[in-house]
């Protein structure tokens, strides 16, 4: 109680890779997965430091989306800081830009036919 009396939280400040550091496997792996297409692409459409964890509407529960998170900023695409209780977020595109050219905007592009098959449907 006197951690979070002096500012402080119960939770570890969250650990960043620099895109420099991540190799194309830990990239397209991170960007392979339907929900963290759907997380790229939220923060992708929203303002720099707005978007809390909660407030993204994906289909698992808060462990999950912890994990999404955490691949996301392992692969160097997302930077968090908390805020109070919250933890936002900021896509890095320049960064990943950078190291992965052209990669994001295959990403958010919405071609999400290889990921759910909807598209598939429709086309037929």
């Amino acid at each position: 109680m006197a951690n979070q009396a002096a500012g402080g939280s119960h939770r570890s400040a969250p650990v960043h890779t620099h895109p420099d550091d991540v190799s194309l496997l830990t990239a397209l792996s991170a960007v392979a997965d339907p929900v963290r297409i759907q997380l790229i692409r939220e923060l992708a459409g929203s303002p720099d430091w707005t978007r809390s964890c909660g407030s993204f509407d994906v289909p698992v529960g808060k462990a999950a989306k912890s994990h999404h998170f955490a691949v996301l900023r392992g692969a160097g695409l997302v930077e968090q800081r908390d805020e109070g209780p919250k933890r936002l977020n900021r896509l890095r595109r320049e960064e990943f830009d950078a190291r992965f050219p052209g990669l994001l905007d295959l990403v958010l592009s919405g071609d999400s036919a290889g990921c759910t098959g909807e598209d598939d449907k429709a086309a037929v």
